[in-house]
C-alpha cells in the first residue's frame, strides 16, 4: 500500500545533493574526488562573527526568540537594505529565517495558489520549480541561451505573461550561470513588470557579494518596483556560513506577515545563536567578504584559462557568484570503452567515475546541454581537476 502522498512524487532530489553523495561514496572507498558539485565557499566563517557567537552562547543566548527573528537583528537587516541597496525595508516588513531556501520557500507559499504560473528564468537553480510545484503551482520557464550570456530580454518576458501569472523568480548573481543583470537590463524587465502590477518578483541576491564586476543592483530599489519585491537574501555564501543557516526576506508588509505566519507553524525562529552572529556579521567589518571575492575572481580567472583549453566546452564569462554553466553538447554521442555519452548526467557521471571530477549536471537547472562547475575550491585543486578532466575528455571519440 502506497501511504506516501502525492506531492512528494510530483518533486525531484536536487542533483546538487545527489551528486555530492555519490563523490562521499567514492570518497568513502579511498578514491581521491576533487568535488565542484556544491555550491558552498570553503572558507571559514570570519573570526568576528564566531566571537559574537561564542558570546551568545556564554551569555546564555540560549532560549526561543520571536518567530520572524530578534528585533536587534530584523534593524540591521533593514539598515543593511536601505545602505548597501537602496531598499526602504522597515524593521516589520522582514523575516529570518533558516537559510534564504526556507525563506523563498515561506514567500511561495503565501503568494501561490493551485494552478498560478511562475515565470522562471533558465537556467535556474534547482529548487525553484520543485518549491513551485509543492504547492501546486505551474512553473513557466523562459529559456535564456549562453548566446544571450543566460539573461531573458523584456520581450521574452512580456511573451510568457498571462493572465495566470503569480510571480517571477530569479537571481542575480546567478546560480548556475554566474550571470548578473545589469541595472540597464533590470530596468528593462522592471517595465513589464510594472504593467502588470498583479505579479510579485522573487528576487534571490544571495550572491550579492561574490560580484566581479563592481556594485550589486537590486531590482527591487527601481523605480515604482519596491512595492511588487520580495527580496531574498542570507548570509551562507557571502559570508562563509553555510552551515549556520540563517537567511531573510524583505517583502510588503502583508506578504512578510503572511510569511511569518507560515514560518510559526513550520519552525519557528532559527537559532538565538545563529541570529547573534548574524548581527555580528551584518553590522561589523566586510573586508573577509571582500577577500573572498578577490580570491572567488582569482579562481574564476584560472578556471576559465583552463576550461578554454578543452575542446568542445564552451563558456560564457561569469560576473558573479562561483559557478562556470559550459555547453557541453559536442560530447553528445561520443564513446569510451562501454561509455556512450548521451546526456549531461551521462557526461558528468563518466567524468566522476573516469576523472574522479564531480560536477552537476545542467538538466537539473533547466539546460540539458550544460553542466555546472563550482569554483568554490582552492586553487591547486582547481588545476587538478582541469587536467583530469582534459584527460578524461580527450579519451571519447
Amino acid at each position: 500500500m502506497n501511504t506516501i502522498a502525492h506531492r512528494v512524487n510530483q518533486i525531484n532530489e536536487p542533483q546538487t545533493i545527489a551528486m555530492a553523495k555519490k563523490a562521499r561514496e567514492l570518497m568513502a572507498q579511498g578514491i581521491d574526488v576533487i568535488s565542484l558539485s556544491l555550491g558552498e565557499p570553503d572558507f571559514e566563517t570570519p573570526q568576528h562573527i564566531k566571537e559574537a557567537a561564542i558570546a551568545a552562547i556564554q551569555n546564555n543566548f540560549s532560549y526561543y526568540t520571536p518567530v520572524a527573528g530578534i528585533p536587534e537583528l530584523r534593524e540591521a537587516i533593514s539598515q543593511k537594505l536601505k545602505k548597501e541597496n537602496n531598499l526602504a525595508y522597515e524593521a516589520n516588513q522582514i523575516v529570518v529565517s533558516t537559510g534564504a531556501k526556507h525563506a523563498l520557500m515561506n514567500v511561495i507559499m503565501a503568494l501561490v495558489n493551485e494552478g498560478d504560473e511562475v515565470i522562471i528564468p533558465t537556467p535556474y537553480w534547482v529548487s525553484y520549480s520543485e518549491m513551485v510545484r509543492l504547492v501546486g503551482g505551474v512553473p513557466i520557464f523562459i529559456d535564456a541561451p549562453l548566446s544571450q550570456d543566460y539573461k531573458i530580454t523584456a520581450q521574452q518576458l512580456g511573451s510568457a505573461i498571462s493572465a495566470k501569472t503569480k510571480a517571477f523568480m530569479f537571481s542575480s548573481p546567478c546560480n548556475p550561470t554566474g550571470s548578473v543583470y545589469s541595472l540597464e537590463e533590470l530596468q528593462s524587465l522592471s517595465e513589464v513588470f510594472k504593467k502588470h502590477p498583479q505579479i510579485m518578483v522573487i528576487s534571490d541576491e544571495i550572491y550579492e557579494y561574490i560580484n566581479f564586476e563592481g556594485k550589486h543592483h537590486s531590482i527591487g530599489a527601481l523605480e515604482g518596483m519596491l512595492a511588487q519585491t520580495v527580496t531574498i537574501n542570507g548570509l551562507s555564501k557571502g559570508f562563509a556560513m553555510t552551515g549556520w543557516r540563517l537567511g531573510y526576506l524583505a517583502a510588503p508588509l502583508a506578504i512578510a506577515q503572511a510569511c511569518e505566519k507560515i514560518q510559526a507553524q513550520f519552525t519557528s525562529a532559527t537559532s538565538g545563536i545563529t541570529q547573534k552572529a548574524a548581527v555580528a556579521a551584518l553590522t561589523g567589518t566586510k573586508e573577509p567578504c571582500l577577500q573572498m571575492t578577490q580570491a572567488f575572481k582569482r579562481r574564476k580567472e584560472l578556471l576559465q584559462k583552463g576550461l578554454g583549453e578543452i575542446k568542445g566546452m564552451v563558456c560564457n564569462e561569469p560576473t558573479g557568484a562561483f559557478y562556470f554553466f559550459p555547453d557541453i553538447s559536442y560530447f553528445f554521442g561520443k564513446k569510451h570503452g562501454e561509455n556512450t555519452i548521451k546526456t549531461a548526467t551521462d557526461l558528468c557521471l563518466y567524468l566522476l567515475n573516469e576523472a574522479h571530477v564531480s560536477l552537476v549536471t545542467g538538466e537539473a537547472f533547466g539546460n540539458p546541454n550544460c553542466l555546472r562547475i563550482s569554483y568554490a575550491a582552492s586553487d591547486e585543486k582547481l588545476v587538478q581537476a582541469v587536467e583530469r578532466l582534459k584527460v578524461a575528455l580527450g579519451k571519447l571519440d
